[in-house]
């Protein structure tokens, strides 16, 4: 055997090797190797895409959270006020109702004054008569007498 037709034979064969390798093997392989490419590609765009969601998510939910806290403030302001203005109110309503009853006092105070001296007026002009019948030993009238009994009254 020669080995130069060994060596054209191995060269032939190699070729055609490389042939059927290129037309049958190759391609598949290449499809398998872009489709895992692009799987990849696709997985990092994805992890990307989730990443910026993620934080556009945590900005919002600092929005969102600190808006909360500025409304849970202002709540609690709004309370503060509304308690002290209830505080204010009932105030003004026992202050109110003091004074009615001060006053409803008083004018009772002042009716009850007014029954003391008319009381007392005519104890006086009771008293009047009597000492007057005893000065004079004798009986007064006072039916005769009415109108000078009232002048009294009033005088007193």
């Amino acid at each position: 055997m020669n080995i130069n037709l060994t060596l054209v034979a191995q060269a032939v064969s190699f070729a055609i090797f490389i042939w059927f390798t290129v037309k049958f093997v190759w391609p598949p392989m290449l499809r398998a190797i872009e489709q895992r490419q692009k799987q990849i590609a696709d997985g990092l765009a994805a992890a990307e895409q989730g990443r910026t969601a993620l934080e556009r998510s945590n900005r919002e939910a600092e929005g969102v959270i600190s808006e909360a806290r500025g409304r849970a403030t202002d709540i609690l302001a709004q309370a503060e006020k509304r308690g002290i203005q209830l505080i204010e109110e009932a105030k003004a309503a026992a202050r109110a109702e003091a004074d009615r009853e001060r006053a409803a006092a008083k004018a009772e105070l002042e009716q009850e004054i007014s029954q003391a001296r008319e009381s007392l007026r005519e104890q006086v002009a009771a008293l009047a008569v009597a000492g007057a019948e005893r000065i004079l030993k004798r009986e007064v009238d006072a039916r005769v007498h009415a109108a000078m009994l009232s002048d009294l009254q009033k005088e007193l």
